[in-house]
């Protein structure tokens, strides 16, 4: 069973993307999404970042609820 605490720190760190408050609030800054491109498809990711998202949403894992809070901080 997977105990692991999935938050956005958790998340970052998962992506390989820099995981410090600072980081994350720079990113979300400097990445906007519109509403018609699906967080998975954004240009910014890589194809193994976007896999993963693409995993989390479709299997509803456990990481779904973290990638949905950033997807909606992305859309700003």
């Amino acid at each position: 069973m997977d105990t692991s605490n999935h938050t956005l720190q958790a998340l970052f760190a998962q992506l390989g993307l820099s995981n410090t408050d600072t980081a994350i609030d720079n990113f979300i800054q400097n990445n906007h999404l519109p509403p018609e491109i699906p967080l998975e498809n954004a240009a910014f990711w890589s194809a193994g970042q976007a896999q993963f998202i693409r995993e989390s949403i479709a299997l509803d894992a456990d990481w779904a609820e973290v990638v949905d809070h950033l997807d909606a901080m992305l859309r700003h």
